[in-house]
C-alpha cells in the first residue's frame, strides 16, 4: 500500500474523488464536509450547514457540484465554485445513508433509514421516484455505471437490484399524448418507474454495502456477518458465486477495483483487505492500530483509492505505476505486462523482446521496480520487491529483439542488483551490508563491505556504485574499496547521470540535488509537489517532471516550468526539444516542448551573449518573468529591449544608466517622482543639463539653486534670487543671496522681514557703513554689541568644481547588447524617442513653446502671476539650457566637434595585458591581480594557505611598478616596469613584468641554508629552506632546463626542511629516549649532502649507543664509515662503536625502525611509511604523509593541502607554448 495523503479529523463517513482535479471530499461525523487537495496536502474549503453527521457525499462528473446527505434528513446540493449550498431536497423521514449523482441524467439516488430509496431530479429539484420494498434501514444505493439499474443493501439482510428503465424512458421521451395520459394515471395511483429485478438473499446479518462491477455482470456485498459475497446476474436471475471470509467484524464497505481483477473491502475490524476475484482468495491486508474503517472510494479515472476511518482518511494506491526502464544510447528497455520491451528513440519503433516471469506469489507490488542493462553483453537485470527484494538476470539472444517469443529461464537471486561493468553486476546484501560482485553465470567473484549502512545501490560509472542511506549518499569504488564522494541529502529515490557522467541529479520526494561526479554539491531545488522523474538534455540542463509539470533546472540552481501535465509521466530521454517518456500505462510518448526560455537563461548564465542576441531578435520571448529575471541577474539593458510599458522602461533605463531612454520615458509619464529620480541619476553621471531640466520640471527651486552654485552659474543664481522674491519665498531669497555672496541683498532681506539686529550685524561686519548707521539709528538702545578682538571674514561662495557644462565623460563602448539590438528595436519602439536620441535642444524647447524666450526675468516680475497657476513652464526660461549632445551618435558629435571635449579612449592597462596572456601566478601577482594569482596557485599546486605569500605578493606588485608625480593636485601615475626592456623595443608591444624574485637568489639562499646546517644553526637553516619553498611558486625562469632545476630544488629543500624539523623535535624531547632514537634514525634517511649526512649518522649513532641499542648503533657506524669521513675523529668513533657492538649485538629497546625495508617519512607524524603501505602526498613539495593527513595543510611547505588535485608547477612561459 502506497499512502499518498493522510488527514487527521473527526470520523469520516463519506468520501468522493473529483474526476479531473486532485480533490477529495470527506464528510465527517461532526457535520462538516471537507474539500482536500490530496496532491498538495492542503485543505481547500469546508462546508458546514448540516446538523449532525453527514454520511454520504458525491461529486458531479462534469458540473461544479456535489451532493451530501446527513442525519438531519436533508439532501443538500452545493456549488463548490460559489462556496455555498444551492438548495436542499426534503422528503426522507430518517437518516440519509448515501447519495450519488447519475453519470448521465440529472438524477440523484439516496438511501435512507426510512426504508426507502429516492431518485431526485436536481434540475427540477423534485423527487421523481420512491423505491420501496426493503423492510429495514437502507444502508446504500448506487446507480449502475452503464445500465438502468440501481443496487441497494439493507439491514433486512438482502441486496436488491432495481430496474429503472421505465424512469429513463419517461425522462427521455414523454412525447405522446396517450403516454402522457397513462403517465398521469401512474403518477396518481403509484408509479411503476422502478421495479425490483432481483432480491439477493444469502447474508445472515444486515448488509452494509453493495456495489456493481464496472463492466461485468457482477455484484459484491459486505455485511455484519463479516462476509464479503460475490454475486453474478443475467437477464433473468442472479445467484451467489462465492463467499470471501477473513474479516473479524462487520464489513462496512466493499468495491471492485476499476483496473485490476480485485475486490477491496474494509471493516470495523480496523483493516482493509484486498481479494483476488478469479481465485477468490485474500491477497493482502492493511491494518490500523485503533481506527475502524467506514467507507471506501475509488478515483473514476486514476489508480487511486481512499478509505475513511475513526480519526481521518487515507488516499492510497495498491501498486506502484512507475514502469521499470533503462536507457542505453538510442534505445530504451522497459517492462510492461510481463514482457520486456525495446523502444528505439530515432524511429520510435516499439518491439517485444522476451516474456518475463510474473511471480507466482499472490501479493501485490510484485512488478519490476528497476531495470539495468549491459549493452555489450545484451543482458538485462530486473529487480522487484518479491521476497523482500530479488533480481532476475536475462541474457537476450541478439536475434530475439524483434521476435519476442523465446521463453528464457532467468538466473535469480535475492537483493537489489545493478550492472557495474560489461559482464559484472553488483548485488546489495542488506543483512551483512556488503556488495557481492557477480559474473553473468550468477557466481560471486568478489565481496566488498560497504562504508555506510546502505539500503539501495545505483550505477555510478564503471566499477563504481552510488550507495544510499537514510540521510546521505556515497560513491564507492569497488576496485579500490574506497569512498570517492559523500553528500548529505534527504532520502534519495532516483539517480540520473548526465550523458558525459560529469553531473548527477539526485531525486528525492520533494527535492532535486545536482552534484558533480565526485558528489560535490552544486545546487538544490525544492518542490512542494512530488518529483517523479528526470533526464539531462544535451546542454547540461536537467529536465524533470513533478505530478503535474515538466520543469527545468539550470546549473546555477535557477528553475522554471516548461509546461503543465494532465497525467504524470516518466521522462526517459531528452533530445533537442523532444521529451521521450513513458506514461503510467507503459506507453511511449514523445512530447515536443518549447525550450526557448531555459536556453535563453542558460546562454545568459554561460555568457554566450551572441546566442542571447539572436534569441532576442528572433524569438517570442517576452513577459514579466523574463524581464524580472534579466533585472535580477543584472542585465537591465537587455530587459529594456523587451519592454513597451513606459514606467518599466524608465526603471530599467535608470538601472542601466541609459539617460536618453530615461528622459524619453519621463517625458511620456510626466510625473514629479519620475523627474526627481531622473535628476538623481543624471547628477550621478554628471549630466548637468539634464539635472537642470529635471529640477525645472519639478519646480524644485532649492535643488536648482544648489546646482547652479556647484556648477558656478552665477547668472542663473541671480535669476533664482529674483524668482524667490516674486514667489515671496524669504528663505529661498536669503539662501540665493548667500550663494551669490551678495551682502547688500542679505542686509535688505533681513531688514524687510524685521530682523534688524541681524541686519545691523551683517552690515557692520562687512563694512557697509551707511547701512549700519541707518540701522543703528532705528535700533536706538537695542544695539547689539559685536565680540571684541575677532577679525571678521567675508563669507563668499566657493569656486565651482567645474564651470558650466557637463562633466567630461569618457567615450563609452556600446554594451555587448546595445549595438546589435538597437538596429532591430529602433524601427518601432524608439520612433517617438528620436528627439531624445538626437539633438537635445529642440526637444526641450518644445516644452516652453508658450514660455519666455531669451530668459528675461523682468517679464516674470511684471507678470503679477506668481508662477503657481502657470504650471506649464513655472516662470521658466528654458532657452539657455546648453544641453549636451549625446556621446554615442555620430550626428551629435559632428555638431559638437568644436565645443565638446571628448577624452581619448582609455587603452588597456598594462597590468591587464600581463594577466590576459599569462598563466604564471607571479605575473598575476605583479599585475596586482592577487585573486587570480591565488586561484592559479591553488589549481597548479593545491596551495590553500596564502598567509606566508602575502608579503611576496606585495613585493612583486610594488617591484613591477614605478611611480611618477606630475602636479601636486593630481594623483600619482603608476608605470609598469617590464622584464628585459630595451630602448629598441617597440612601444606598442608589451613585455612581461619585471619580477623581484629570481632563481639565482634562491641558489644563494640554498648555500646559506647549507652553511647554517653545517654550523648547527638548525632553526636558521629551517627558516632559510622554508623561505625558498615559499618563493619558488613565484619565480619565473626562461628555459626548460631551468624549469627542471627549479623542480629539483623543491625536492632538495623539502628533504632538508623535513630532516631539520625532525632533528629540532628530537632536541626538544628529553623524557622519551625511544622516540629520540627513532627521530635521529629517520633523519639519516633524508636525502642530504654527504657532510650533513655524516653529522646525522654521527648523532644517531651516539644517541643509540648511549641508550644501549648496540645493533642499531653499529648499523649507523657502518653507514658512516661507508661515506669515507674526512674527519679522522668521526671515523675513529665509528670504529670504536662497531667493536663494542660486535661483542654484544643486541638492542635494549624496540624501535619503530627497520633499515632493511625501504621507507619514506610522514611529514606530519614523523613515522616511517614502508614500501607497499598507502600514503598521500603534498601536491607542491611532494612530501609524503599517512592517509589520515589527507585534507590537512602540509607541515613541510606550510602552503598546500595534502592530497589535493593539482596540475603541477608552472614557472616558465616555455611550459605553455
Amino acid at each position: 500500500m502506497l499512502t499518498k495523503f493522510e488527514t487527521k479529523s473527526n470520523r469520516v463517513k463519506g468520501l468522493s474523488f473529483h474526476s479531473k482535479r486532485p480533490w477529495i471530499l470527506a464528510s465527517l461525523h461532526s457535520g462538516v464536509i471537507q474539500l482536500w487537495d490530496y496532491r498538495m496536502g492542503t485543505l481547500i474549503d469546508r462546508f458546514d450547514e448540516h446538523d449532525g453527521p453527514v454520511r454520504g457525499v458525491h461529486f458531479h462528473k462534469s458540473q461544479p457540484l456535489f451532493v451530501s446527505g446527513g442525519d438531519d434528513y436533508k439532501i443538500k446540493v452545493w456549488n463548490y465554485k460559489m462556496h455555498r449550498c444551492l438548495f436542499t431536497l426534503l422528503g426522507h423521514l430518517d437518516y440519509i445513508r448515501t447519495v450519488q449523482f447519475h453519470h448521465e441524467y440529472p438524477w440523484i439516488v439516496s438511501a435512507s433509514d426510512d426504508q426507502t430509496i429516492r431518485i431526485w431530479n436536481w434540475q427540477s429539484r423534485t423527487c421523481i421516484s420512491v423505491l420501496t420494498g426493503h423492510n429495514h434501514y437502507v444502508m446504500c444505493a448506487t446507480f449502475h455505471p452503464k445500465e438502468d439499474l440501481v443496487v441497494s443493501a439493507s439491514l433486512d439482510q438482502t441486496v436488491r437490484v432495481w430496474d429503472i428503465g421505465a424512469l429513463r424512458k419517461k425522462t427521455v421521451s414523454p412525447a405522446d399524448d396517450i403516454l402522457r395520459l397513462s403517465q398521469m394515471n401512474t403518477d396518481l395511483f403509484g408509479g411503476v418507474d422502478a421495479v425490483v429485478k432481483y432480491v439477493l438473499e444469502g447474508h445472515d446479518r444486515g448488509v452494509n454495502w453493495a456495489a456493481f462491477h464496472p463492466t461485468l455482470p457482477l455484484i459484491v456485498s459486505g455485511a455484519d456477518d463479516r462476509q464479503v459475497k460475490l454475486w453474478r446476474m443475467n437477464d433473468t436471475k442472479a445467484w451467489e458465486v462465492d463467499t470471501l471470509r477473513g474479516h473479524m467484524n462487520n464489513v462496512s464497505c466493499v468495491m471492485f477495483h476499476a483496473k485490476q481483477d480485485i475486490i477491496v473491502s474494509n471493516s470495523e475490524d480496523k483493516s482493509i483487505r484486498v481479494w483476488d476475484v478469479t481465485r477468490r482468495t485474500g491477497i493482502q491486508t492493511f491494518r490500523r492500530e485503533h481506527d475502524r474503517f467506514w467507507i471506501l472510494a475509488s478515483h473514476p479515472e486514476m489508480n487511486l483509492l481512499a478509505a475513511g476511518h475513526d480519526s481521518g482518511m487515507i488516499v492510497f494506491k495498491l501498486e506502484r505505476e512507475r514502469p521499470a526502464f533503462a536507457v542505453s544510447g538510442d534505445s530504451l528497455f522497459y517492462a510492461k505486462d510481463r514482457f520486456l520491451r525495446y523502444y528505439e528513440f530515432s524511429n520510435q519503433r516499439d518491439t517485444q523482446v522476451i516474456p518475463i516471469r510474473r511471480p507466482g506469489s499472490t501479493s501485490l507490488n510484485q512488478s519490476p521496480r528497476t531495470l539495468s542493462y549491459s549493452p555489450t553483453e545484451n543482458a538485462v537485470l530486473i529487480c522487484s520487491d518479491v521476497d523482500g527484494g530479488s533480481y532476475e538476470l536475462y541474457c537476450i539472444p541478439k536475434d530475439s529483439i524483434n521476435r519476442g517469443d523465446s521463453v528464457q529461464d532467468a538466473r535469480r537471486g535475492t537483493g537489489s542488483a545493478v550492472f557495474v561493468a560489461r559482464n559484472r553486476f553488483a548485488v546489495l546484501d542488506k543483512s551483512s551490508n556488503q556488495i557481492l560482485v557477480k559474473n553473468l553465470n550468477n557466481e560471486v567473484v568478489k565481496k566488498s563491505l560497504l562504508p555506510i549502512a546502505a539500503d539501495a545501490i545505483f550505477y555510478a560509472g564503471t566499477g563504481n556504485l552510488l550507495c544510499r542511506a537514510e540521510d546521505r549518499v556515497v560513491i564507492f569504488d569497488l576496485q579500490q574499496r574506497m569512498v570517492l564522494g559523500d553528500l548529505q541529502t534527504p532520502f534519495i529515490k532516483y539517480v540520473v547521470w548526465s550523458n558525459d557522467m560529469e553531473s548527477v541529479a539526485l531525486l528525492s520526494k520533494h527535492a532535486i540535488i545536482i552534484a558533480s561526479k565526485k558528489l560535490v554539491h552544486q545546487c538544490t531545488l525544492h518542490e512542494t509537489i512530488r518529483v517523479k522523474s528526470g533526464a539531462w538534455d544535451d546542454n547540461g540542463v536537467f529536465i524533470y517532471t513533478t505530478l503535474n509539470h515538466i520543469k527545468y533546472c539550470l546549473p546555477n540552481g535557477d528553475g522554471g516550468i516548461i509546461r503543465t501535465l494532465d497525467v504524470p509521466i516518466y521522462i526517459t530521454k531528452v533530445s533537442g526539444n523532444t521529451i521521450f517518456c513513458l506514461d503510467r500505462d507503459g506507453k511511449n510518448r514523445a512530447i515536443v516542448i518549447d525550450a526557448t526560455e531555459y536556453i535563453f537563461k542558460l546562454s545568459l548564465f554561460r555568457k554566450r551573449y551572441d546566442h542571447v542576441m539572436s534569441m532576442i531578435k528572433n524569438s517570442q520571448l517576452c513577459g514579466q518573468a523574463v524581464i524580472a529575471y534579466l533585472q535580477q541577474k543584472g542585465f537591465p539593458e537587455v530587459a529594456l529591449h523587451f519592454v513597451k510599458d513606459e514606467r518599466t522602461r524608465f526603471n530599467l533605463a535608470l538601472e542601466s544608466g541609459n539617460i536618453q531612454i530615461a528622459v524619453a520615458s519621463a517625458t511620456a509619464i510626466d510625473e514629479k517622482d519620475h523627474w526627481y529620480r531622473l535628476g538623481v541619476e543624471a547628477l550621478r553621471q554628471g549630466n548637468a543639463g539634464i539635472v537642470e531640466y529635471a529640477y525645472q520640471k519639478t519646480k524644485n527651486f532649492e535643488r536648482l539653486s544648489f546646482l547652479y552654485l556647484i556648477t558656478g552659474n552665477t547668472e542663473k543664481l541671480s535669476k533664482m534670487l529674483k524668482i524667490a522674491e516674486v514667489k515671496n519665498d524669504v528663505m529661498g531669497q536669503f539662501h540665493n543671496a548667500l550663494y551669490l555672496g551678495n551682502v547688500r541683498e542679505r542686509v535688505k532681506i533681513l531688514e524687510n522681514v524685521g530682523h534688524l539686529p541681524l541686519a545691523y550685524i551683517t552690515a557692520k561686519v562687512h563694512g557697509l557703513q551707511e547701512d549700519a548707521e541707518r540701522l543703528a539709528a532705528e535700533l536706538g538702545d537695542n544695539l547689539p554689541s559685536l565680540p571684541e578682538g575677532k577679525v571678521p571674514s567675508l563669507l563668499m561662495p566657493p569656486t565651482p568644481v567645474i564651470c558650466g557644462g557637463d562633466w567630461p565623460l569618457l567615450r563609452v563602448m556600446k554594451g555587448i547588447f546595445d549595438g546589435g539590438l538597437d538596429n532591430n528595436a529602433r524601427g518601432t519602439a524608439d520612433e517617438e524617442y528620436e528627439a531624445a536620441d538626437g539633438d537635445w535642444g529642440e526637444e526641450l524647447d518644445m516644452v516652453d513653446v508658450d514660455g519666455l524666450q531669451n530668459g528675461d526675468v523682468t517679464e516674470i516680475l511684471e507678470d503679477g502671476e506668481v508662477g503657481e497657476e502657470n504650471e506649464e513652464e513655472g516662470g521658466w526660461d528654458l532657452e539657455d539650457l546648453e544641453l549636451p549632445p549625446e556621446a554615442d551618435t555620430p550626428k551629435a558629435s559632428v555638431n559638437a566637434r568644436s565645443s565638446v571635449f571628448v577624452a581619448p579612449t582609455p587603452g588597456m592597462p598594462v597590468s591587464q595585458i600581463w594577466t590576459q596572456r599569462s598563466s604564471l601566478a607571479a605575473e598575476h601577482a605583479a599585475a596586482g591581480n592577487f585573486d587570480t594569482a591565488m586561484r592559479l596557485l591553488n589549481r597548479q599546486l593545491g596551495i590553500k594557505n596564502f598567509g606566508p605569500l602575502k608579503s611576496m605578493f606585495l613585493d612583486l606588485h610594488s617591484g613591477s611598478h614605478t611611480y611618477l608625480r606630475a602636479f601636486s593636485s593630481t594623483p600619482v601615475i603608476s608605470l609598469a616596469v617590464e622584464r628585459g626592456w630595451s630602448e629598441s623595443a617597440s612601444p606598442n608591444v608589451r613585455g612581461p613584468p619585471a619580477l623581484v624574485f629570481n632563481f639565482s637568489q634562491l641558489e644563494e639562499k640554498l648555500k646559506a641554508g647549507y652553511k647554517a646546517t653545517t654550523a648547527g644553526k638548525l632553526t636558521e637553516g629551517v627558516r632559510l629552506f622554508i623561505s625558498i619553498l615559499h618563493t619558488i611558486p613565484l619565480v619565473v625562469v626562461d628555459s626548460r632546463r631551468e624549469v627542471d632545476e627549479v623542480k629539483e630544488l623543491v625536492i632538495i629543500v623539502k628533504e632538508y626542511v623535513l630532516g631539520l624539523q625532525m632533528e629540532l623535535k628530537r632536541r626538544e624531547m628529553k623524557d622519551n629516549p625511544v622516540r629520540q632514537q627513532e627521530l635521529a634514525a629517520y633523519f639519516t634517511h633524508c636525502n642530504l649532502q654527504v657532510p650533513h649526512l655524516r653529522l646525522a649518522l654521527l648523532t644517531a649513532m651516539s644517541v643509540c649507543f648511549k641508550a644501549k641499542n648496540l645493533a642499531t648503533a653499529a648499523n649507523f657506524a657502518r653507514r658512516l664509515l661507508e661515506t669515507n669521513p674526512t674527519n679522522e675523529n668521526q671515523a675513529r668513533t665509528a670504529r670504536q662503536v662497531l667493536q663494542a657492538a660486535e661483542r654484544n649485538m643486541t638492542d635494549a629497546s624496540q624501535l619503530n625502525y627497520d633499515f632493511r625495508n625501504p621507507f619514506v617519512i610522514c611529514g606530519a607524524t614523523y613515522v616511517p611509511i614502508y614500501r607497499g603501505q598507502k600514503d598521500v602526498s603534498c601536491p607542491y613539495c611532494s612530501s609524503r604523509f599517512v592517509p589520515s593527513q589527507e585534507g590537512q595543510l602540509c607541515r613541510v611547505c606550510d602552503l598546500a593541502v595534502v592530497g589535493a588535485d593539482a596540475s603541477g608547477l608552472l614557472c616558465s612561459p616555455s611550459q605553455i607554448r
